[in-house]
This record gives structure tokens, sequence and C-alpha cells, in this order.
């Protein structure tokens, strides 16, 4: 079975402690934390993401992109990257998976991340300017 988002939302809104929303082509899932999450379905592949904090927030971007290169193995099946969005650059934790996996794995892959954002927040807050 290939998901799709009309499929997906039954599943995680399941979950508890998530409040699942459909914008778009996106889910917005939303945890007990208040941490939101974006759910796409892109062919083969599903991404689910989460905005860590904006790209002008960072008082050394060397030094935190030199840090996530050599920690990001620390955290299981979510990596950290830049988007823009709306012309400004984000820092983003996200995970992926084939559009085929089962629905235990999909619903793993959301958990860690939204455990995951909490560890990143913490290792990277020294990195933040005091507005983050």
């Amino acid at each position: 079975m290939t998901w799709q988002l009309n499929d997906l939302l039954p599943v995680l809104s399941a979950h508890d402690g998530w409040q699942v929303t459909q914008q778009d082509h996106t889910l917005v899932i939303r945890n007990e934390d208040n941490i939101e999450a974006y759910l796409a379905v892109a062919g083969e592949q599903i991404l689910v993401e989460v905005l860590l904090f904006p790209h002008q927030q960072v008082n050394d971007n060397t030094a935190l992109n030199d840090l996530i290169l050599r920690t990001h193995k620390m955290f299981p099946l979510s990596t950290v990257g830049i988007n823009e969005i709306n012309g400004e650059s984000y820092y983003v934790a996200f995970g992926s998976l084939s559009s085929q996996s089962k629905e235990e794995s999909i619903l793993i892959e959301v958990a860690t991340l939204f455990r995951n954002v909490e560890a990143f927040i913490e290792l990277y807050q020294e990195y933040l300017t005091e507005n983050a």
C-alpha cells in the first residue's frame, strides 16, 4: 500500500496526545508540547519536518553547523537541515521514509522526531540569540 494523506490522517489522529489537521497537501501534527510537525507525501517518500528556529537567530552559524555535522548521528531517524520558507532560512529537523512503510514505522518516525526536536533545541541553545 502506498500511503496518501487521506489515509494517514486517521492513523496519526488516533495517536494519544497528537492533534492532526490537513492544510492543502500537508498534515500538521501537534503534540502535547505544542510542537508542530509537517508531514507530506511526495511520490515514493513521506517527509515529516519541524521548524527549529530561524537562521537569523543563530549567533554563530559556522560553529552551529559544525556541531550539527559532528553530532547528527546521535539522533536516530532525524536529520537537521536548512530550508527557505517565505524568503527566510530556517533550521529544520526532519525524517523521511518510504510511502509504502508500515503504519507502525510512520508512527515511530513522527514520535522520534518530536523527541529529537527537544534534544536538538537543548543541544543548540547556546548558539541562539536571546530572541529564540
